[in-house]
């Protein structure tokens, strides 16, 4: 929720003075980078500029507090995890040209039925695989319009204007709480999810790496345990009170008739995302407990040089090489275009306070501030940050907050004894459990803005699946994820 014009200046004017006093006075470094990550923590909760732009502060304060040179800080701003980003975005970008996530989609929901539970249930579930791959953004824009398709169809069958608002509701809420949650299955979900990866890299060098298959056997089931709380919140409060009737199946099947046959292009496409899911999830040697399935990459001379960012660039690169039938490739340069540069920046500013807050000590000084934590139940710490990074996130952006906390949660692990990924993962995931406010997540605003559903609306259930997924991840993260990510 932005502050007006005049606050924001405000505050980027009380950040730049500060900035500008830190150099006059010659602080140490620990000092100077307290100032320094204050500033951008404040100027990405106010989005005083642009996030990818705040995230550049680094770029120019680092060398002239002393903290690090720009030679030394500026590799970080580009990762092998930033390729694992850029790389599923090239395929989410060919998935949604040649229409092959409609149809994915539109195929899921016929599964399910027209009844209004089903029906909303078959929303979640294609709305939330297709988030597992492309970006919230995307795949709620593109269900928002198959879903006013079945509202409209609705409202022309029952003309009770009440039962035909608790339909719309369930069904476009429905589709913003799954474009969030699906996101949390999968390493390429969402932003904090990668951020979150690479700030640990960074935090622990000595540490396993958290690979994409190890990922998704805690985030799926996660996923699928909020997925399922939240059609119960909204079914129970929409569609089960008010007698909501079913639909006409000839809804969905005119919709899935308008795609015709499946394309040449849209079957390179699937072929690439396909390969592409699979060489990821089998890459490293995946324990699912009474077995453990080995990866490819040890077939490989140099197992160690390969991880998701190289898999991602060569699947990304085929829709490059691979032809089309109707315009010379799969991909073409105007997809260079559409990668999220401002995100790709944001990423880097992150990794770039994380790195500061290290080499300057910041973390240290913060982690013996907060030692006694070692003393309190690892449940209590863990049940404080989850439900304080999920009503953070309401307001602010969940890929700042993510960047702004992990660093510090880092430090405080280090230094209090406990397993740090029992504090980051779980305030990684509630940094995607945000479904109380329109200004929460690009989800929520866009439902919001189908003029479908009132703030109240989203405020009712939203609250109740924020305590409940707090619990879920809780649970899943003082259990599970340790020994997944042992």
């Amino acid at each position: 929720m932005k502050p007006s014009f005049s606050a924001r200046t405000l505050i980027m004017g009380i950040g730049v003075g500060a900035l500008i006093i830190t150099l006059i006075l010659g602080l140490d470094k620990i000092q100077s980078m307290s100032v320094v990550a204050l500033v951008m923590a404040l100027w990405w909760i106010f989005e005083v500029l642009p996030l990818g732009i705040t995230a550049l502060i680094p770029m120019v304060a680092y060398p002239l507090f002393g903290i690090a040179s720009s030679k030394e800080i500026a590799p970080i701003y580009m990762s092998s995890v930033l390729m694992l980003f850029i790389g599923g975005f090239f395929v989410a970008i060919a998935m949604q040209k040649w229409n092959l996530h409609k149809r994915i989609a539109l195929s899921i929901i016929s599964v399910f039925g027209c009844e209004p539970g089903k029906l909303m249930a078959g929303f979640m579930c294609a709305t939330g695989f297709l988030s597992m791959w492309i970006s919230n953004t995307a795949s709620a824009v593109m269900m928002v319009s198959i879903g006013l398709a079945v509202i409209k169809s609705y409202e022309e069958m029952n003309k009770d204007s009440e039962n035909g608002h608790h339909f719309a509701c369930a069904l476009m809420l429905s589709i913003a709480y799954s474009a969030t949650i699906g996101g949390i299955s999968t390493l390429v979900g969402t932003p904090p999810n990668l951020a979150f990866t690479r700030i640990f890299a960074m935090s622990f060098p000595t540490a396993t790496e958290i690979s994409f298959g190890s990922w998704i056997l805690f985030g799926i089931p996660i996923s699928i345990a909020i997925m399922f709380v939240a059609w119960t919140v909204l079914f129970f409060i929409n569609i089960k009170p008010h007698g909501i009737k079913a639909l006409d199946p000839q809804i969905i099947k005119s919709e899935k008739d308008k795609l015709g046959k499946m394309s040449y292009e849209e079957k390179n496409v699937a072929f690439i995302f396909i390969t592409m899911a699979l060489l990821w999830i089998f890459r490293k040697n995946l324990n699912l407990g009474l077995i453990e399935i080995p990866g490819w990459s040890n077939l490989l001379a140099f197992p160690k040089n390969v991880d998701d960012g190289t898999v991602a660039i060569l699947m990304a690169s085929l829709l490059f090489i691979l032809p089309s039938k109707k315009e010379g490739r799969l991909l073409t340069k105007d997809a260079i275009r559409k990668i999220p540069w401002s995100t790709i920046l944001l990423f880097g500013g992150g990794f770039a306070l994380a790195k500061g807050i290290q080499s300057s000590g910041l973390s240290s000084e913060i982690g013996n501030q907060f030692s006694a934590l070692g003393t309190i139940s690892p449940s209590l710490v863990v049940v404080g940050i989850t439900g304080g990074m999920s009503f953070l996130t309401e307001l602010t952006s969940n890929m700042a907050s993510t960047e702004m906390l992990l660093p510090i949660l880092a430090s405080i692990a280090k230094a209090s004894g406990i397993n740090p990924l029992v504090m980051m993962v779980p305030a990684t995931l509630a940094a995607s459990c945000a479904f109380m406010l329109p200004a929460a997540t690009a989800p929520n605003a866009i439902v919001f803005g189908s003029e479908k559903v009132r703030i109240i609306d989203m405020v009712k259930s939203g609250f109740l699946i924020n305590l409940l997924s707090i619990v879920i991840i809780s649970i899943f993260s003082l259990t599970i994820i340790p020994f997944i990510l042992k």
